[in-house]
């Protein structure tokens, strides 16, 4: 009995800890990513150049590129380049079901003025009987069908990925919370 509560308390404080650790290292790993690919492009250049390297070259084109790429996308011609990147990639059959619920995660995230997913829903999925927490993006329309919803499944515990299901809209139990609630408790389980 009382090695059961300990063994519950440790259970319950590892996976707080999991859930405040792992984007720490996930945010770290993808960083440390970028730096070093850009780091490796440019090193032999530099090197090649000036005869010696520059320490922490990557992290500052990194931040640079991320900038000018903030920068670029905030002008006209910019803005019609990325979309018509963007239309290029959501179209890409292998590349589109990865960029499309990365992108729209993000943007439900970070802006949520765009309206990216509208709300968080109850679907049944993977099974009759089993209902997973998911987000309505779209409403749509299919001949002779009825009324039918784009719903993102994502993953867990990091739930930038997942799939697009089109359900009947009266299969979508809607829930009381916001869609960062709704990340929120997917990222905790």
């Amino acid at each position: 009995m009382l090695f059961n509560k300990i063994v519950s308390t440790i259970k319950r404080h590892f996976v707080s800890g999991v859930i405040v650790v792992v984007p720490f290292i996930l945010t770290y790993i993808v960083m440390k990513f970028l730096f070093e690919t850009i780091d490796g492009v440019l090193q032999p250049l530099i090197v090649h150049l000036f005869g010696y390297s520059l320490p922490g070259l990557g992290l500052v084109t990194t931040l640079l590129l991320i900038i000018l790429a903030g920068l670029f996308t905030r002008n006209i011609i910019g803005a019609k380049l990325y979309r018509l990147g963007d239309y290029f990639l959501e179209r890409m059959p292998i590349i589109r079901p990865v960029y499309s619920a990365a992108k729209q995660l993000l943007e439900a995230v970070t802006k949520p003025s765009l309206n990216s997913f509208q709300e968080v829903v109850l679907v049944e999925y993977p099974r009759k009987g089993a209902y997973t927490v998911s987000f309505l993006s779209n409403r749509l329309e299919i001949e002779t069908k009825g009324d039918y919803v784009t719903v993102f499944v994502p993953s867990t515990p990091t739930p930038i990925s997942g799939m697009v299901i089109i359900v009947p809209k009266e299969d979508v139990i809607p829930l009381e919370m916001t869609v960062e609630e709704g990340v929120k408790f997917l990222v905790s389980g």
